[in-house]
């Protein structure tokens, strides 16, 4: 496999409608022609592609946005994020973030985003904010927000096998992620000089 296959996969058969689309027949397509890289990555392969800023985007497509699509309502879900925020750290450190353009250039960031971790959550904003301002920014508050207030995302607990709390079941009940979003302010996007 080369990275284009993803990349080219992701940015253009997907595209940014598909992005966030939680369809079962994405899921299947996902599955079928990534489950086995999505293995092999988690063993070292692949390794070489962090060494250019469209071989770290692949990296990070695979570990941090097919789990979510191959293994949806499942513990595997998540089972590659620590490694997608390694991939991630490093593919920033070389400065391979800014050379994909928006709005791909977000999959280099979500992985601090999809942390249950409040540093990881705070680095998230603050590349957000530094790199690719806009509607991602507010997205990445309202994450940190549940990270803060209950140190994990509750929509994951049945995935996962964990308890919820009461106060986990009253945000679930009252919409989750998006009762979330709701409280926090849009984001101003200053328009673009012509």
């Amino acid at each position: 496999m080369k990275p284009e296959t993803i990349v080219d996969f992701w940015l253009t058969e997907v595209g940014p409608k598909g992005w966030y689309a939680a369809t079962p027949e994405l899921d299947a397509t996902v599955r079928e022609r990534f489950a086995a890289a999505w293995e092999a990555v988690q063993t070292g392969s692949f390794a070489d592609w962090g060494n250019t800023a469209k071989g770290a985007l692949a990296l990070i497509i695979l570990t941090d946005q097919f789990p979510r699509n191959m293994f949806r309502e499942d513990g595997r879900s998540f089972a590659t994020d620590a490694l997608a925020v390694r991939l991630a750290e490093a593919a920033i450190a070389a400065g391979h973030d800014l050379a994909i353009a928006p709005p791909a250039r977000q999959f280099f960031y979500l992985p601090f985003m999809h942390a249950e971790d409040n540093a990881l959550q705070a680095r998230g904003i603050a590349l957000f904010a530094e790199r690719m301002p806009g509607d991602n920014l507010r997205h990445a508050r309202a994450h940190a927000e549940v990270i803060a207030r209950f140190g994990r995302f509750p929509w994951r607990n049945a995935a996962l096998g964990r308890v919820s709390s009461e106060a986990e079941k009253a945000l679930l009940a009252a919409g989750g992620y998006g009762a979330i979003l709701r409280e926090i302010p849009e984001i101003a996007v200053p328009p673009k000089k012509v």
